[in-house]
């Protein structure tokens, strides 16, 4: 089997959703050190240039803007997930009783047609 780099584990919207994921995670965890530096209470401060915001309101807007954007790209994420029949297969690699339970919802809100595959391999070979 040729395992070249000429197949991509994942496809073109998947990565991109990753990389604003990992991007607002990062957004969120410099904001959260400025969020921290605002305190204080607290005995160590992270250097002003690890931080995001300015001071403590700019960095409560950035946390708050990271957040809605992170939750934004996991509904992305869950919605294409789910439009996609071979992503259950795909990015979900569950046991036979769950192939079951996903085929059953999704017939139930008419994104199924045919009846319930019996095995893993005819669930694959059906949602591809």
């Amino acid at each position: 089997m040729n395992r070249g780099r000429n197949h991509l584990a994942h496809s073109l919207p998947i990565r991109i959703m990753h990389w604003i994921g990992a991007i607002a995670v990062i957004c969120m965890i410099l904001s959260g050190w400025q969020i921290y530096n605002a305190s204080p209470l607290l005995p160590f401060t992270f250097p002003r240039w690890m931080t995001l915001g300015g001071w403590l309101g700019g960095g409560i807007a950035w946390h708050l803007s990271a957040t809605w954007v992170l939750f934004a790209d996991g509904l992305a994420y869950l919605a294409y997930g789910f439009s996609l029949a071979t992503s259950v297969v795909t990015f979900y690699p569950l046991g036979q009783r769950s192939y079951s339970a996903i085929w059953a919802m999704r017939f139930s809100f008419g994104l199924a047609t045919s009846s319930a595959p019996t095995t893993a391999c005819s669930a694959r070979s059906t949602w591809e």
